[in-house]
């Protein structure tokens, strides 16, 4: 079966003042549509640097990365621009939440990316009420005019979810998703993203914590640039 995203042969390297650190030496990766997968390894080794390459928040310094046949980084700027909203849906460890904004605004503002006025004058109704659907299905319907300061870190995380998933993306793509959180409340947050995995969301999942790394389908390692199963 083709892989729905795959990485050949990544390397990325960052010059630090003389020296340059090689932080991934020939990386290959694949995840299955429906897959969840969980990358571990020490903090500084390079997990968060290769979640950002798949997503393509970043480049890498050699290799490719693969989505649903295409060659991401061959893409022209929107359509990468593209492949980011429509086709991954991110989840960091420290939310980045607009705080002026309440709760369905800040899941609803991805939908609003890439559109003109008029477009989104359009698809408005239609991205709230996908934007509310989410946003109940994650417990949250009683928090939907909250800002993100009156918010316990797990109902932010929450929110964070539901924004990633507003635009249905076929991956998600989450960097230490419980890492800001205590133990019960990482425990609610894996506990939704089995039930995204449940109705057959690939789910991309990097963390330092084996505990919360035995919840996916399968676990790589990454290792001195490496990634090892």
């Amino acid at each position: 079966m083709k892989p729905l995203l795959s990485a050949t042969n990544l390397h990325k390297t960052y010059r630090m003042g003389s020296q340059d650190l090689h932080v991934l030496r020939g990386v290959d990766f694949q995840i299955a549509r429906g897959e969840w997968i969980a990358i571990v390894g020490a903090s500084g080794s390079g997990k968060s640097t290769l979640l950002h390459i798949l997503g393509a928040l970043d480049r890498p310094t050699d290799g490719e990365v693969m989505y649903d046949g295409r060659q991401i980084f061959a893409l022209s700027r929107l359509q990468q621009d593209a492949y980011r909203n429509k086709h991954v849906g991110f989840v960091f460890q420290q939310y980045h939440l607009l705080p002026e904004l309440n709760v369905l605004e800040n899941v609803t503002i991805s939908a609003m990316i890439g559109e003109g006025f008029f477009g989104w004058q359009k698809k408005k109704k239609a991205a709230r009420e996908q934007a509310m659907k989410i946003i109940e299905s994650l417990g949250m319907k009683d928090r939907i005019k909250h800002r993100p300061g009156k918010l316990s870190g797990g109902e932010r995380q929450r929110v964070a979810i539901a924004r990633a998933l507003v635009n249905n993306p076929d991956v998600l793509l989450a960097d230490e998703p419980t890492g800001n959180l205590d133990a019960d409340t990482g425990k609610q947050i894996l506990d939704v993203f089995r039930e995204l995995h449940n109705t057959g969301q690939a789910i991309v999942m990097v963390t330092h914590d084996d505990r919360v790394a035995k919840q996916a389908d399968r676990q790589v390692r990454l290792e001195s640039g490496k990634l090892k199963a």
